[in-house]
């Protein structure tokens, strides 16, 4: 497989999901919810199976979805060490639902548990954020970061989900933050991209799934970036069903960042 090769038709094929399955339906579909709590609606599933259904006919792998059962996520999770399909049809999914245009579609094309191709769509806003392994990251074509670095942890600005936090990590975070600023949107798949793009300097999350961190941390990481988890500097070593990150655009500000993470564990 040549990801450079097959990224202009995977990103034809996440555009032609925005236009025909999920930006007709917004504001327009109604809220369910799945086992686990999380927002689903039947843009999701209708952009599930379009990208499955396309995905395949441009390579034919297993694919990992969100909105597939966990059985069948598990049993292609393992079976795709030699290539695998893993995607998000919409992720934000209650911002799109309630009208906040911070919403995405995410495929990543990974090859022995690491990503070698990523593209997150934002279609509101139309920006294309794509990666290919060792081929640097775009954004609608401009190589990225768009800004330089922030390499001082104090003038950052933090992209931090809190409530996946370890209690005491959190506390710590909410009673003395080592950061400038904090954000946080609820589309995990943007956020990487935001780092990468130099819109953020830090990011940190307790627990996402593959479909969450697998375009993204290839992004961030041909953009220049870094990524580890709480408890190992090697991202992708690390157990990829619920993964933590704690990122930065920046180098030096990933080593500051990292170290008071630890700290407050």
């Amino acid at each position: 497989m040549n990801p450079a090769a097959l990224l202009p038709a995977v990103e034809a094929v996440v555009r032609a999901v925005a236009a025909q399955e999920i930006m007709p339906r917004f504001l327009q579909v109604v809220r369910e919810h799945k086992s686990d709590g999380s927002a689903l609606s039947a843009a999701d599933l209708a952009a599930q199976h379009f990208l499955a259904t396309a995905l395949r006919r441009l390579v034919d792998l297993p694919i990992l979805g969100e909105e597939m059962e966990e059985a069948e996520q598990q049993a292609a999770l393992a079976a795709g060490e030699a290539g695998l399909w893993c995607f998000d049809p919409i992720d934000g999914t209650t911002n799109f639902l309630v009208g906040l245009p911070y919403f995405a579609v995410s495929v990543a094309l990974l090859q022995e548990g690491k990503p070698i191709l990523g593209v997150t769509y934002a279609p509101f806003c139309d920006e294309m954020f794509t990666a290919v392994a060792g081929g640097g990251a775009r954004l609608n074509g401009e190589p990225l970061p768009l800004r330089p670095p922030e390499p001082r942890l104090d003038h950052g600005v933090a992209l931090v989900d809190m409530k996946r936090l370890p209690a005491k990590l959190a506390a710590a975070l909410a009673a003395d933050s080592p950061y400038y600023s904090q954000r946080n949107f609820g589309a995990s798949v943007l956020e990487w991209c935001y780092l990468a793009a130099g819109r953020a300097d830090l990011l940190l999350h307790g627990g996402q799934r593959p479909w969450d961190y697998a375009a993204g941390s290839l992004i961030l990481r041909e953009a220049g970036g870094v990524a580890a988890t709480l408890e190992s500097d090697d991202f992708d070593a690390s157990p990829p069903w619920r993964r933590s990150a704690l990122a930065a655009l920046d180098p030096k500000a990933h080593a500051a960042w990292k170290n008071w993470v630890r700290t407050h564990l």
